[in-house]
């Protein structure tokens, strides 16, 4: 069977996975906190056909003859550039400006980060109001207990700073600082970081162990902006372009399936 037919069957599949990325790109460019993702290649192993030599005076250059067997989908990485911020009406709408990441528990206690800042409060168990994402899953503060505000405090007049310190008003006016801070976590390595679905992400010995920004030196403090929310940072425009590359790379490896199905026919028919 010739080489070249999975070969050519190789560069399909690689780039079938690149349209299937490419498209889940374009479907989730109105995701908040959502972050571009790129398919990256690798080449298959290489049959030496010849192995370097040299004419017996020296003369040419020793050269030997290997083809490649292909190519196969190596990674698929996600791009942490900023996104766009957008206005919200909602007053627990939290934009993150930085490298940081919201702390979540989840249900089982797991404890998942998200650039997802689309929050609401919830009724808790004794009665007080707890910040929760639209899952349910509560946000953590700097000391990985859930964000709360007493049952009296009014839900308009909570008030989030930069440095993520919760505050609230008074039914009388006067202003309280719960002593809260909504954590943000960054990571060594974001790319590592495992996909869980629903814009949350879980830490993995590839993306280091998280890192508090306000315990832990030399880390650039993120910046938490109140009343916007992150938006995607997919570039439509730029997937488009990928989407035609990776069609026409399709295409040619179909054609060259195609060549070399026709070249066997001949060879076949050679003996008639």
């Amino acid at each position: 069977m010739m080489r070249s037919l999975w070969t050519a069957a190789s560069g399909m599949r690689a780039q079938q996975t690149n349209v299937d990325t490419i498209a889940n790109n374009l479907a989730n460019v109105n995701t908040t906190g959502f972050k571009t993702q790129s398919t990256q290649f690798r080449s298959l192993l290489y049959q030496t056909l010849q192995e370097k030599t040299t004419t017996a005076n020296g003369d040419d250059k020793p050269t030997g003859a290997q083809v490649g067997l292909g190519t196969r989908v190596s990674s698929i990485n996600s791009v942490y550039t900023q996104g766009e911020e957008l206005e919200s009406d909602s007053n627990t709408a939290l934009c993150i400006n930085g490298q940081g990441f919201f702390a979540l528990s989840g249900g089982d206690g797991e404890t998942f980060f998200s650039r997802n800042g689309d929050f609401n409060w919830a009724i808790d168990n004794d009665g007080g109001r707890v910040l929760t994402n639209a899952s349910g899953y509560k946000v953590l503060d700097r000391n990985g207990q859930a964000v709360k505000i007493p049952a009296e405090a009014g839900t308009d007049s909570v008030t989030f700073g930069s440095d993520g310190a919760v505050s609230y008003k008074r039914s009388d006016g006067t202003p309280v600082q719960t002593g809260q801070y909504v954590a943000l976590y960054q990571f060594a390595n974001p790319g590592g970081l495992e996909k869980r679905g629903s814009n949350l992400l879980a830490a993995t010995v590839n993306s280091g162990n998280p890192l508090n920004e306000s315990t832990t030196n030399g880390v650039t403090p993120s910046v938490i902006v109140q009343g916007y929310l992150e938006g995607s940072n997919v570039d439509v425009a730029t997937q488009m372009v990928d989407m035609i590359i990776a069609q026409r790379a399709y295409e040619l490896n179909s054609k060259a399936i195609t060549t070399s199905d026709t070249m066997l026919e001949e060879a076949n028919n050679l003996k008639r």
